[in-house]
């Protein structure tokens, strides 16, 4: 792209100025628009080292609300970030419905100066471009408009700017080491950013390239395209998104219906397994922390089939500092305003720590399904992207682990009864549980079907039989035992 672009005349200084106080004026009145539709906008600034994109940036945000947008500078990547996913501390960062969030720098500063210092080896390179795409495609079909500006200078004038921030020492700061080598290695920089923006300049997040020798046309340029893709935005909103082909190999799932529920343990049996099993993750979880292996572990199923009491035994056997339980609940409103996937990105454990959930992203396809809390294009799309989320993760070297505790329809009963005579559980019980007790079928219905779309090789579903608790208990620390040690 860069190579066979052609820039277009710039305009005198006179109708630049013009042009910028229109765009100025109408992006002001663009706040209030994507407040009312909440739309989200992230708008990524990418390009040379030296070629404005902060100053250009300090004079765009002028002119929107300062309450309604963040500006982040993502050129250095910390030492906790590096301890997560790749595409983590980006994915944080996406705006709230309705506002803006300006990007210094994002995923392709990250994986091109990796690929160009010889730290990305080819396979991982084109393993991290499609992870990128998946990303953003994610994004746009969910309701965000994604702006993506490369800000194009030539290699003479990258010089002779870095050469003029170098002889005042109030500026001297703003040259970084990359920029020097960018320039010495212009030619090389070029290749790569240009098969770069090829690869990822898709129909519904382009790349747009800014001719950035004069800064006021350069601003001028970014305001044009991003009034005109916000206009456009706000035309095509709540449009449907075509459903794509499952492209992930699957294992093969029974129906719950079809899963035989009468294995048990004696109460002899369950303490001996029990206590072995216990040890033996203690033993592993050290491990796992010197080896820097994260582990998740997803547990759903029905209301009262004993997911907390499982959870439980699973972390009595863990060391308190290496491990987070997260109960999820419904999304907060500041979690609601994002992409679904927001609030468990955020909850990704550290390498060599476990994160254990109580309820997943897999919400999306039950109760928001259910509930009419999604369209139904919503949710169909959600396999597929979650099948993406799950490989990230396992890409990124997580141990991926999801239960589904099963019971049958008279031991909820039985248990439900329980909760509600025993004052000292009545907490455990509400009007939802019967309320969607009333719609087992509906539910066992999406189960059943999340299982058969989601039971990927790389992160499989384990039906854990729950009409004895003992059972499933020691039939969900045996698997992780079993996973955690094919890992290692």
């Amino acid at each position: 792209m860069l190579k066979d672009w052609k820039k277009s005349e710039r305009p005198s200084d006179e109708e630049v100025q013009v042009k910028l106080d229109t765009l100025r004026a109408q992006l002001a009145t663009k706040q209030t628009l994507l407040k009312d539709h909440k739309l989200p906008v992230l708008v990524v600034l990418e390009g040379w080292g030296g070629a404005g994109k902060g100053s250009v940036l300090g004079k765009v945000i002028k002119n929107i609300d300062p309450r309604f947008f963040k500006v982040a500078t993502m050129s250095v990547e910390s030492e906790e970030e590096k301890r997560r996913p790749f595409l983590y501390r980006h994915f944080i960062k996406i705006p709230e419905a309705g506002k803006y969030m300006f990007l210094d720098g994002s995923w392709m500063e990250d994986v091109t100066n990796e690929y160009l210092h010889g730290d990305l080896e080819e396979e991982e390179y084109k393993n991290r471009l499609t992870s990128i795409k998946q990303f953003e495609r994610q994004l746009t079909d969910n309701g965000y408009l994604v702006m993506k500006f490369f800000f194009h200078i030539d290699e003479k004038e990258q010089k002779k700017r870095i050469e003029g921030l170098l002889e005042d020492k109030n500026t001297k700061w703003r040259v970084s080491q990359n920029d020097l080598w960018q320039n010495k290695h212009y030619e090389k920089c070029l290749d790569v950013y240009d098969a770069y923006l090829r690869e990822t300049n898709q129909s519904q997040a382009p790349w747009y390239i800014i001719d950035a020798k004069n800064k006021k046309w350069a601003e001028a340029q970014l305001l044009d395209i991003l009034v005109n893709g916000i206009d456009t935005a706000l035309k095509n909103e709540a449009k449907a998104v075509p459903i794509l082909q499952n492209m992930f190999p699957l294992r093969k799932t029974p129906k719950l219906s079809e899963i035989p529920l009468d294995k048990e343990l004696t109460e002899e049996e369950y303490r001996e397994e029990l206590e072995k099993c216990q040890k033996k993750l203690a033993k592993l979880h050290n491990e796992l922390y010197r080896k820097r292996i994260p582990v998740i572990i997803a547990y759903e199923g029905w209301d009262a089939a004993g997911k907390g009491g499982n959870i439980k035994r699973i972390t009595g056997a863990l060391d308190p500092r290496g491990f987070e339980v997260h109960p999820i609940a419904s999304p907060e409103p500041h979690e609601k305003a994002r992409h679904y996937l927001w609030r468990f990105w955020t909850r990704l454990p550290k390498t060599g720590h476990i994160a254990v959930f109580d309820r997943t992203w897999y919400g999306r396809v039950m109760v928001e399904r259910l509930e009419g809390f999604c369209s139904e294009n919503d949710w169909q799309r959600a396999y597929n992207e979650i099948n993406e989320f799950e490989k990230e993760l396992t890409e990124w070297g997580a141990i991926v682990i999801k239960f589904w505790v099963q019971i049958d329809k008279d031991v909820q009963l039985a248990r439900f009864t329980e909760r509600q005579n025993t004052p000292e559980k009545q907490w455990k019980i509400t009007d939802e549980d019967w309320r969607n007790r009333e719609k087992w079928d509906l539910y066992e219905e999406a189960i059943d079907e999340m299982l058969q779309k989601t039971n990927t090789v790389n992160a499989p579903w384990y039906v854990l039989e729950s009409n004895d608790k003992k059972y499933a208990r020691i039939k969900a620390l045996k698997i992780l035992i079993e996973e955690i040690e094919k890992k290692l």
